[in-house]
């Protein structure tokens, strides 16, 4: 009995320290911000031009000159950065640039299907908007943005919120006019309709925040549950 109650008072003093998640902001240049984000810029979502080859759900057109079968055929990129393509399959295109496509198709038709293959690909359709989700969700990483996402969705996105997240401590960053900004969400008040679902754009990065008491109280389960079990046998002991 004694041990058990240790283990509540240390419950107890423990949780005192959980507290409240530390204030964000501090970093050199970041600017943080009361309420909604401002929405970024067309030169902030873009950025340089700069080429990286071919990424994940990006759309290609590829051409196969005189066979009208292969010809003409929009093909996305799957996540994974492969695409399938008739009579070669499944090809590996991340990373490399339109005319290292084209010379890939080229040497898989090449004898077996088409004598002498001519393939045209061009990078119709770009996928480089993308956020990056992590810190307490299922599955951090980077995700694409096709059409209007919120942070609900891009929290979903991610497969939910883990175990130990805490749902009011949630920061988005975000880059408005080349200046680096943030804001802290509650998802719990956002899911009760206290206020809107806020916008999320390409390039944002989500970071959902721990809960250090959650954790602590399973930690503290999983500690009471080692010391029960030898308790037990004592108190047996002792009454034979």
């Amino acid at each position: 009995m004694r041990m058990k109650l240790l283990v509540g008072v240390a419950a107890i003093a423990l949780a005192g320290c959980a507290g409240k998640p530390a204030p964000i902001g501090g970093a050199p240049g970041l600017q943080v911000v009361e309420g909604d984000l401002p929405p970024p810029t067309g030169d902030d979502v873009v950025g340089p031009t700069i080429s990286y080859g071919v990424g994940p759900f990006d759309t290609l057109s590829i051409d196969v000159f005189g066979v009208p079968e292969l010809s003409e055929r929009k093909v996305k990129v799957d996540a994974n950065g492969q695409i399938e393509f008739p009579l070669v399959g499944t090809l590996t295109v991340a990373g490399l640039e339109a005319n290292e496509v084209s010379a890939l198709i080229e040497s898989r038709l090449r004898g077996q299907f088409v004598r002498d293959p001519d393939v045209t690909t061009t990078v119709e359709d770009t996928a480089a908007r993308s956020i990056v989700v992590y810190g307490q969700v299922m599955q951090p990483g980077v995700y694409p943005v096709e059409g209007k996402s919120s942070l609900l969705k891009s929290v979903a996105t991610a497969r939910g919120l883990s175990e130990f997240a805490n749902s009011e401590d949630v920061v988005v960053f975000r880059t408005v006019n080349g200046q680096r900004m943030a804001t802290l969400y509650n998802l719990e008040a956002i899911s009760r309709g206290m206020y809107g679902d806020p916008a999320i754009y390409p390039n944002d990065t989500v970071v959902v925040g721990e809960s250090r008491s959650r954790r602590l109280f399973d930690n503290l389960v999983g500690a009471a549950a080692l010391i029960a079990t030898p308790l037990t046998v004592l108190l047996q002991t002792t009454l034979d």
